[in-house]
């Protein structure tokens, strides 16, 4: 978990809020509803203390063992419910879980990773992502409403966080900085676009 530390970084400890199936990527954003023990907590935790936390999914959910890479996120609304909440969430940036603490609510040191410049990189997945569009009309507005930043890594990024992939492969996707993940995004979306037209 150390490897590749950045000293120029600093650590933040945050609340972390697992969620088993969802990823949350950079300049995009997640409703969720909570109500497992560890995520409530985190969110109580996020309202006294600044509203960020860390968004990490599970590596196995049997043990509870999380994911080294999540999102460093603003609670950007929250409502009660009887057994939990209602959140929505916009995520920041990448970060590496370093150290893991649970005494009730889970709470993560963790290291903000650095998304790498996407160079020319991007234009070939937003091109993909604007066929696959074109053959589902009606994704457009959602990703417009999801969208947080007019970067184009945004469209992206929202491109791994809700089309049709495992959790797993989206999680291969959240661990990959911005060139790479670029370059996986575009040929996805092109084979799951002519998957889709050949059946």
């Amino acid at each position: 978990m150390d490897e590749g530390t950045d000293a120029s970084r600093p650590h933040l400890l945050l609340p972390v809020l697992p969620l088993p199936e969802a990823c949350l990527f950079p300049e995009s954003s997640l409703q969720a509803v909570v109500s497992a023990i560890a995520a409530v907590q985190a969110v109580e935790i996020a309202q006294r203390s600044g509203r960020r936390l860390l968004v990490a999914g599970y590596r196995d959910l049997t043990t509870g063992q999380l994911h080294e890479i999540g999102t460093i996120a603003t609670l950007a609304a929250d409502a009660q419910l009887p057994d939990g909440f209602s959140i929505e969430l916009d995520g920041v940036s990448r970060a590496r879980l370093v150290t893991v603490v649970r005494a009730g609510a889970i709470m993560a040191e963790a290291e903000p990773l650095p998304e790498g410049d996407a160079g020319d990189q991007w234009g070939p997945a937003v091109e993909a992502l604007a066929r696959y569009i074109h053959a589902h009309a009606d994704l457009r507005t959602f990703l417009e409403r999801q969208r947080r930043s007019a970067e184009p890594m945004a469209w992206v990024n929202l491109a791994c966080q809700h089309l049709p992939i495992t959790a797993s492969a989206r999680q291969k996707l959240l661990e990959a900085d911005a060139p790479d993940r670029c370059l996986k995004i575009s040929r996805g979306l092109d084979a799951l676009l002519k998957k889709e037209q050949s059946t």
